[in-house]
């Protein structure tokens, strides 16, 4: 096993491991690491854990050590720099005609990379542009293209529950979620209903799916015909979570609900007519 450090560059960003090195870490600590020779401020998200070497990347960094208040203060002021970056950015983009949208622009700690993360609908040929960027900012650009998902984990938002979006708040990494997912909680297949502000999917389709899986598995599906205390009857309505059945009776209209435990001894598939 391998002691290591989890640390996110962003609040809810994906957590990466590095060596702990001789000093112990606390929760939320500040912390100076280096990644492909730059130099980034990054947040304790996991004082210490062990993890079996398969788990990790063949070259494990160590953290350089805890960022001292000076380089704070630096951290501090290139966010206000990189906002001035991103209007000027903006400016630019629009003087050379490019379909994108400047999502969001970072310095890395020692300045010798200036980063903007955009969007567009296509590829885009920003090589002049960058060179302009260059001539202007004096340092190393890098222009990354990103997705609509990454642009409302960027920018953040209030979601259709009212509450901040999970992506932004604490959504260290995206899941896969599927329109299959809504199916199995009977929820309307409206896009405007299943969507959140990206316009995919909503993250949260898959907080509680693997429950509703165990459930389907586990209770009979629509149509399927089962002997109740009261007959036998079709299968009409379910109830996942609570594990309820509604069953309609033989020469009965209104459907009966049964919980799951008062039928499972009396399945049995097959047809029925009403």
């Amino acid at each position: 096993m391998v002691e290591v450090v989890g640390v996110r560059y962003k609040e809810a960003g994906p957590i990466y491991y590095f060596k702990p090195g001789q000093l112990t870490y606390e929760y939320n600590e500040k912390v100076i690491v280096e990644t492909q020779k730059n130099l980034h401020i990054a947040t304790v998200a996991i004082p210490k854990a062990e993890l079996d070497p398969e788990e990790l990347p063949e070259q494990i960094s160590s953290i350089l050590h805890k960022a001292t208040q000076a380089e704070l203060e630096k951290e501090q002021k290139n966010k206000e720099d990189a906002e001035q970056a991103r209007l000027i950015a903006k400016e630019k983009v629009k003087k050379h005609g490019l379909e994108m949208k400047i999502i969001h622009v970072e310095y890395t700690l020692d300045r010798s990379k200036l980063i903007f993360s955009f969007t567009a609908d296509g590829r885009i040929d920003f090589r002049e542009l960058v060179k302009d960027l260059a001539a202007v900012f004096r340092t190393r650009i890098e222009l990354q293209q990103i997705g609509v998902r990454d642009e409302a984990k960027l920018l953040g938002g209030i979601g259709p529950c009212g509450r901040p979006l999970c992506c932004a708040s604490f959504l260290g990494d995206f899941v896969p979620v599927s329109i299959k997912m809504a199916k199995n909680q009977n929820l309307s297949l409206n896009p405007t209903k299943i969507s959140g502000l990206c316009g995919r999917l909503m993250c949260c389709l898959q907080y509680e799916n693997e429950e509703y899986e165990l459930a389907k598995k586990a209770l009979p599906d629509f149509g399927t015909v089962v002997n109740t205390p009261d007959g036998k009857g079709k299968v009409v309505g379910l109830n996942l979570l609570n594990r309820l059945v509604n069953v309609r009776l033989t020469g009965r209209e209104n459907p009966i609900e049964y919980e799951w435990d008062e039928l499972k001894n009396f399945i049995q598939v097959g047809e029925i007519n009403g």
